[in-house]
């Protein structure tokens, strides 16, 4: 289909999406408005779909921030969680109850507050300005830049190196959900999975295809894979060092992850699942036939699969002693400077 079609199709969405933000930009809608408070309150987001990198740049900012002895907490929608009410996520959470990623933010990190709302101004108020109590010292927005109803003191938007936003089409003719001029809202752009290094000339490149001000920060991040960790107790670490993996993720896009496993592994064998896939008997069955074609294959996962797969923990058990998840850590790239991209308030 030509892009002059989808554009056509694509208008009345289109129209709908500018209006909404015009209303917003011309103060017609009333907001909870956080700039006061400068960067205690930040919210880091993206124009995309999925694929960027949201919770491991939350993430990155919390490990920064728990390192310099601050109090953190993060508010999350809880994507695909069955309840509706506001609730404060714990490290024996159902994700059917708070979402897989507030879940896996709070079991990586037990002493930050985890918040699940809808009304994502109602816990940032509470945190901010509790009528009791000490107020944390940063508050992380987790996937709130289309949210309208709330303007953080900082804001961040991450953008996919792969896929500039003015090259994508709106969803479902490609995966952006939200304008790509939205972007000039944000006062920081972070380009994701970038190359290890990049020199001056190919992060102007980048940042003229992005159509990103001079006046926004920009800032390049890579991810780096860690030692697989097993998702249950008593896994046999020696299916590791394998020459066989069966990989399996409900993940937004999986290819860097296989990619990066190429280099481990002789041969791999992949399933995929939708995004947030809530994974079934069924599944778990299908697996464990796949898993005995391969018999000394290790299964591997993403962190984030790894809450979900807890759900059905007693189907998996024909597969538990090689099931491991690849854990990843988000950083700034080689040359490049986090003097600016984490302020501190006094």
């Amino acid at each position: 289909m030509s892009s002059f079609v989808n554009k056509v199709l694509l208008f009345p969405y289109y129209a709908l999406l500018a209006a909404r933000n015009r209303a917003y930009d011309k103060g017609r809608r009333k907001v909870a408005d956080y700039r006061s408070y400068g960067d205690r309150v930040i919210s880091i987001g993206n124009i995309a779909m999925g694929g960027t990198g949201k919770t491991p740049h939350v993430e990155m900012f919390i490990r920064h921030f728990l390192a310099e002895g601050k109090t953190v907490a993060v508010i999350s929608r809880g994507y695909k969680r069955k309840t509706k009410e506001q609730i404060e996520v714990q490290v024996d959470s159902s994700p059917l109850e708070v979402g897989d990623e507030p879940l896996q933010i709070k079991r990586k990190f037990p002493q930050v507050r985890v918040f699940v709302d809808k009304k994502r101004e109602v816990p940032t108020e509470q945190l901010i300005n509790p009528p009791l109590g000490q107020p944390v010292d940063y508050v992380i927005l987790d996937d709130a830049h289309q949210y309208r109803r709330l303007i953080p003191g900082r804001s961040i938007v991450l953008i996919d190196y792969s896929r500039p936003v003015f090259k994508d089409s709106l969803f479902p003719f490609g995966r952006l959900r939200d304008l790509p001029t939205q972007i000039k809202r944000a006062d920081t752009i972070i380009i994701t999975r970038s190359p290890a290094w990049l020199d001056e000339w190919q992060k102007e490149k980048i940042r003229t295809a992005n159509r990103i001000n001079l006046s926004q920060r920009l800032f390049f991040t890579t991810v780096d894979y860690l030692k697989p960790v097993q998702v249950f107790e008593g896994a046999d670490g020696r299916f590791i060092y394998s020459q066989e993996a069966i990989l399996f993720t409900g993940i937004a896009d999986p290819i860097e992850l296989h990619n990066y496993l190429t280099t481990k592994y002789a041969e791999i064998y992949e399933v995929k699942y939708p995004d947030h896939h809530l994974y079934t008997k069924g599944d778990l069955k299908a697996l464990a036939r796949l898993a005995r074609k391969h018999p000394a294959a290790v299964l591997l996962t993403t962190e984030k699969d790894a809450q979900r797969l807890r759900l059905v923990e007693s189907a998996c058990k024909a597969v538990s002693t090689r099931l491991f998840y690849v854990p990843i850590e988000t950083r700034l790239i080689e040359g490049e400077s986090d003097l600016l991209l984490y302020k501190s308030h006094n």
